[in-house]
């Protein structure tokens, strides 16, 4: 990789910091406009430029940007949960898969229990998941099949990041609860990814690729920084904390520790089953496909 491609990776990088500041930088000028009136013109409409031009350096590195991320292979993975579940947002139907690639998730999955009937383990509270729309806006997530149950390290390697002390909120169950949703996301993208990813595990392999863990069970986290794990160790339990509908695990490979400078890494399940076909595979489900591990 050349040094110009280094360098125009290290800026897309920070593209978050400098839409971030160039959109406050432009809201403090217009806001406090009157505040301001004592200061000569030219200097008011300097620093409005300057955050437009921030704003806009931002908004273009974010679009150029990921064609100069250079391809990377397929890491294969152990799958982070156990049972049958429904794949939502998913690489295999399309990249970026949350329509993003903000905080490494270009490849990120997302995992919601929906146990057969019948033919789900003991250690889900409940034989099916509730149906969308069928209640409130807001449903206690302990009636969700996913809410507790194992969640399971994807990688060998070292923890490096382990958050858990958010609080699991109420699912958004309808219409009004989504647009509620949608509202809620806007505020905690001002606190940074955390507030994005609710409680969370974030494991470092030896090759140099994170393997990340969110939405978790407040409290439910076993691992601390520090310690090692391996690929099926249970680390914590599904939640509902952080910018999320229901309780659900989101999973996803990055190339660093921190979710606000990372850029996503694919990656496949090792020895999981696709809808009613029982024979292992090494790939993901689809959006909305079932799978078994």
């Amino acid at each position: 990789m050349n040094r110009l491609v280094e360098s125009g990776l290290a800026v897309y990088r920070l593209r978050g910091a400098l839409i971030a500041v160039g959109a406050v930088v432009l809201l403090a000028s217009t806001l406090l406009g009157p505040i301001l009136a004592g200061i000569t013109r030219e200097v008011r409409l300097g620093v409005s430029f300057t955050g437009m031009g921030v704003l806009l350096v931002g908004g273009v590195v974010s679009m150029i940007g990921p064609r100069l991320i250079p391809e990377r292979s397929t890491v294969d993975v152990t799958p982070p949960v156990t049972g049958r579940w429904l794949a939502m947002n998913s690489p295999a139907s399309k990249v970026p898969s949350h329509g993003v690639r903000a905080y490494g998730q270009a490849y990120a999955i997302d995992l919601v229990a929906e146990p057969a009937p019948g033919g789900w383990e003991a250690e889900a509270p409940l034989a099916a998941r509730p149906e969308f729309g069928s209640t409130g806006a807001m449903r206690d997530p302990a009636d969700y099949p996913a809410f507790g149950a194992p969640v399971r390290a994807m990688i060998e390697g070292t923890v490096v990041r382990a958050s858990g002390w958010r609080r699991d909120h109420r699912a958004r169950s309808n219409m009004l609860g989504i647009i509620y949703m949608m509202v809620e996301g806007a505020v905690r993208e001002c606190g940074g990814p955390g507030f994005i990813v609710g409680n969370h595990v974030v494991i470092r392999g030896a090759d140099g690729v994170y393997a990340l863990l969110a939405h978790l069970k407040r409290g439910s986290i076993t691992v601390r920084p520090g310690d090692a794990v391996r690929p099926g160790d249970a680390i914590a339990q599904c939640g509902n904390s952080g910018n999320t509908s229901e309780p659900h695990v989101h999973a996803q490979l990055m190339d660093r520790a921190s979710a606000t400078l990372a850029i996503g890494v694919p990656m496949r399940f090792v020895g999981i089953s696709l809808d009613e076909d029982r024979q292992p595979v090494t790939g993901l489900p689809r959006t909305e496909q079932h799978m078994t591990a």
